[in-house]
């Protein structure tokens, strides 16, 4: 965390400042925020979840002190109006927050297929397997980079050391035989 710097940080603070003297340096400030920051900290932390929130928050509490140093008398009740800072910036952080989530009657379930059986897929998996075995070596081989390995067709074509319409014709014609094999009949 570092202490609330002593002049202007954009333009907009600079021409805000033309009507009364520019931000004057208040070393007592930063010898508070250095003396008193780790325990402001947790404080801070005590009211999000996000440790970066809760920096973030102390930070804008910590401004909110700095705008306001000559207007604060008791220089020894600081811990409470910054501790009313955060609280203040929090709470307004709170109702400032969009809702995307909205209480209803039912739960929007999505309307399909049930979730399969993980020993039904197993066995698709083994049967698919089989199948693809069956291929011959080259049809196998291009089967196996096109869809197990994920490689586009000109990249199946490179390694393979063939054209990319010797793939394309190959794995169609693998396609067919996997889509006449006994065993994966019950799929479709």
């Amino acid at each position: 965390m570092t202490p609330a710097p002593s002049g202007p940080v954009c333009a907009g603070a600079s021409k805000a400042a033309n009507g009364r003297a520019a931000f004057a340096s208040y070393p007592s400030f930063t010898s508070y925020v250095r003396a008193r920051g780790p325990v402001l900290l947790r404080t801070a932390r005590s009211l999000t979840a996000n440790p970066s929130d809760a920096e973030d928050l102390l930070q804008t509490a910590l401004t909110k002190t700095f705008m306001a140093w000559e207007r604060i008398e008791d220089h020894r009740a600081l811990d409470g109006y910054v501790r009313r800072a955060l609280l203040n910036t929090r709470t307004s952080q709170w109702r400032k927050r969009k809702v995307d989530e909205f209480a209803c009657e039912e739960l929007p379930e999505p309307v399909g297929l049930p979730e399969s059986d993980p020993a039904e897929r197993q066995v698709l998996h083994d049967a698919m397997w089989r199948a693809v075995m069956k291929l011959p070596d080259r049809q196998r081989a291009m089967v196996v980079l096109r869809y197990y390995e994920d490689l586009s067709e000109a990249q199946t074509a490179e390694v393979l050391g063939v054209s990319v319409g010797t793939v394309k014709s190959a794995v169609s014609r693998a396609l067919g035989k996997l889509r006449e094999d006994p065993e994966l009949s019950p799929v479709r």
